[in-house]
């Protein structure tokens, strides 16, 4: 064994322990062999492993001429572990040093500019990857697809896809994903059914994207038929495939299938478990999502965070959880250390106000505005849900103006404004606010809803007339109407009209988006509970009707808004009219 072999063993030995590394190069310094490159970049390579970053630059440094493999040793290592910085540093100097790249070099610089969103960059190195020839090379390809989509520029990912002559499981997987994170779920969805007709298998990691997606459009038929594959094909049901199943049935409105799901991971997070107790919040479970948070707690899961501490402040606020809700405000500071951010503060001001105790919401907020943290809207906008619901109208009209000056261009602001004068009976105030909203161009969120119908799914938005079959489904909501105020359902009053957020015709109150999507459900269906997703918050009149609809139709009718889930059953809602 030659001294040489020798050194590289002892290099191999230490490992990436950064105190054993700097051990060995002084050793390798003493015996003359500092400045064998084989040896440095097995050095330097084991170092960056260590993420002793700087001492992996000062090494570097130390090598006159590097060559490619040296260079591309350090470029993929910077780009595995997360320094993208160095990562694209190093591909600079590769360039300097017209030391020629490969299609390895280009893979790990790309990830490194989509982990920075680096979308300038980016485009750079993509046209030095078609100079180079690199440009049909299918790992770069499937790189630059991720690219793309972590910046956000869908159209360039497509492009780059649709001209890849052989599309891997890992550029189908990367354009599903990149779909569903910028929000176009449904497409996300026609791709992967495209991914299956093309004769790919789906693994773990598409399965992920498509099951965001399904909870995002609402899509329950498709992310059943997931669990089922998986359970059928024995996949591995890990901790990112379970969270998913987790947020794909909390947010399709079967919590019980959640906690099923969650029962049988085998391997469990931090993520898991918040996710879980968040299902039981939006669903209005809160005593069982503060139980299991004290599961979590009693050394049964891990340590909470804080999005864990948001979802558990979160569902003791939804369900009027307050003396509950304060010991989880104080043991987040006191036990774990944790400061509470801005979500926390509002989950706190809407937890009190939703209760009735507006003074003392007040003055929470006061007391973070004396320490500078009570800048943020949100903080007031939670204030101002609860002047509404409990009709202090002269604080809510205060706070809304307010609200106006720190957002002047948020038009939930003014139609808050605006609402809360016609419930005080100001209307030409109301009047003054909506003329102003005109004159700056200020437009509501226009409300829709959707339900899936036979593995299909339908929208709907107010007054909706596009459907093939809207004759009979107007015919069949009349119906339902006339057969509620029989046993006794009532219009909500003109003044409470006003409030609706999302609609503005006269007639809108009667064929309301969500109106529209239970009377196709109910229509098309039989014996089954029809599960509809509202963009906005339910209306009044809306959450009074489908109580009675819920009789009248011996159904169970799931509506989940922008906020919570409602489960409307035998005439009663799971919210308990708390909401």
């Amino acid at each position: 064994m030659t001294t040489n072999s020798a050194a590289y063993e002892a290099i191999v030995r230490a490992g990436p322990r950064l105190n054993q590394l700097q051990q060995v190069h002084a050793h390798l310094i003493l015996t003359g062999y500092g400045r064998s490159r084989s040896l440095l970049t097995k050095l330097i390579t084991l170092a960056c492993s260590a993420r002793a970053i700087a001492y992996t630059r000062l090494l570097f440094l130390s090598v006159p001429f590097p060559d490619d493999f040296l260079f591309n040793s350090v470029i993929k290592s910077t780009s595995k572990l997360r320094f993208p910085f160095d990562c694209i540093s190093y591909y600079r100097r590769m360039l300097s040093s017209n030391v020629s790249p490969t299609n390895y070099t280009f893979t790990s610089v790309i990830k490194s500019c989509a982990d920075l969103s680096a979308l300038r960059i980016g485009i750079g190195v993509h046209c030095h990857v078609v100079v180079s020839g690199f440009g049909l090379d299918t790992y770069v390809q499937a790189a630059l697809v991720t690219f793309y989509s972590k910046c956000g520029d869908m159209r360039a990912a497509r492009q780059v896809f649709d001209r890849m002559p052989e599309k891997s499981v890992v550029a189908w997987n990367s354009l599903v994903s990149g779909l569903e994170q910028n929000g176009l779920a449904e497409e996300a969805i026609q791709v992967f059914y495209r991914m299956r007709d093309s004769g790919f298998e789906p693994d773990s990691a598409t399965f992920v994207s498509v099951l965001s997606a399904c909870a995002q459009t609402g899509a329950i038929s498709l992310g059943s038929w997931v669990y089922q594959y998986i359970v059928c094909e024995g996949l591995d049901l890990n901790v990112k495939l379970g969270t998913a199943l987790i947020n794909l049935y909390s947010r399709c409105g079967d919590v019980g299938k959640a906690r099923e799901v969650f029962d049988k991971m085998k391997e469990t997070n931090v993520a898991a478990w918040t996710a879980m107790i968040s299902a039981y919040g939006t669903h209005g479970y809160g005593k069982q999502a503060v139980d299991l948070f004290d599961k979590m707690e009693d050394d049964y899961g891990p340590i909470p965070n804080n999005v864990t501490f948001v979802a558990v402040l979160s569902a003791c606020a939804h369900a009027g959880l307050v003396e509950e809700g304060r010991m989880v405000y104080k043991r987040m500071t006191e036990s774990y250390g944790l400061i509470p951010g801005v979500e926390h503060h509002v989950c706190m001001v809407d937890m009190l106000g939703r209760a009735g105790f507006l003074e003392e919401a007040y003055r929470f907020i006061h007391q973070l505005d004396a320490t500078g943290k009570a800048t943020a809207p949100a903080l007031w906008t939670a204030m101002l849900g609860a002047c509404k619901m409990h009709r202090n109208y002269d604080l809510g009209i205060e706070i809304a103006e307010r609200l106006i000056v720190l957002e002047p261009e948020n038009p939930g602001h003014h139609v808050m404004l605006s609402n809360i004068y016609a419930l005080s009976g100001k209307p030409d105030e109301v009047s003054h606010v909506r003329d102003g909203m005109m004159r700056n161009n200020l437009r509501k969120q226009v409300g829709y809803s959707i339900i899936e119908v036979k593995n299909k799914t339908y929208l709907f938005s107010m007054g909706d007339e596009s459907h093939q079959e809207t004759g009979e489904i107007y015919w069949y909501l009349e119906t339902l109407m006339r057969r509620c105020k029989e046993i006794g359902y009532a219009p909500v009053s003109e003044a409470v009209m006003h409030q609706v957020e999302e609609e503005e015709k006269e007639y809108a109150l009667r064929y309301h988006s969500e109106k529209l999507a239970v009377a196709f459900g109910l229509l098309k269906t039989v014996d089954v509970a029809i599960t509809v997703v509202k963009n906005l918050r339910i209306c009044e009149d809306c959450h009074s009707a489908f109580k009675y609809i819920s009789v009248v139709s011996n159904r169970q009718i799931i509506v989940r808004d922008k906020l919570r889930f409602h489960h409307f059953q035998n005439g009663s809602c799971s919210c308990m009219d708390y909401w």
